[in-house]
């Protein structure tokens, strides 16, 4: 039996998903404060109408942004411990690669992602999408002890935060011993 494609459901998700990088640009652009409708519509090059049919309320629609950015890492840190392992290496130049990137050609999209963190932290509602991505990490990272795990993830966190309002992005050679420190067993 061959399995047929609902195109109106595939079309759906693939308006959405223009949507929500959509939205992904005007916050990098104008900052979370600049999300609207009509901004993010004008963006995506769609119909206001279209972006309030898939994303009743801009809630809805910071939400998504938000889960969308989290599957996006995870996706991008589960490849990253997949080459890691695959060479026998602990992960520090992979880990000092991905921030390098986050923090040099992404340093738009990685702005953008931390301003929507942030936000969780005003709007209730938007916590349980902003801690989603720790919650993706904890579960694809095996680790033996929480709490160097933990310290490990605010390293990271306190990394990027840093080298975003650096002046010029560090490199993943300038990162490495650090991310090696974070690293190393307790």
């Amino acid at each position: 039996m061959k399995l047929q494609v609902d195109g109106r459901k595939a079309r759906g998700e693939k308006r959405r998903t223009e949507i929500i990088e959509a939205t992904l640009r005007v916050i990098e652009r104008d900052g979370v404060a600049g999300v609207t409708h009509r901004t993010v519509a004008a963006e995506a090059g769609i119909p206001t109408a279209s972006t309030t049919y898939h994303f009743s309320t801009l809630d809805d629609l910071l939400i998504a942004t938000l889960i969308s950015c989290a599957r996006d890492m995870a996706t991008e840190v589960y490849w990253m411990i997949d080459r890691a392992r695959s060479r026998g290496s602990r992960g520090a130049e992979e880990v000092a690669g991905l921030l390098a990137e986050a923090l040099g050609p992404q340093r738009g999209r990685t702005m953008a992602e931390y301003e929507l963190y942030l936000l969780a932290a005003r709007k209730p509602e938007l916590r349980p999408a902003a801690r989603r991505w720790l919650d993706v990490l904890t579960s694809m990272v095996r680790h033996d002890n929480e709490v160097a795990f933990r310290v490990f993830l605010a390293g990271i966190d306190g990394l990027l935060i840093q080298g975003l309002i650096d002046d010029e992005p560090p490199s993943a050679e300038e990162l490495r011993p650090v991310v090696d420190y974070l690293l190393k067993p307790a």
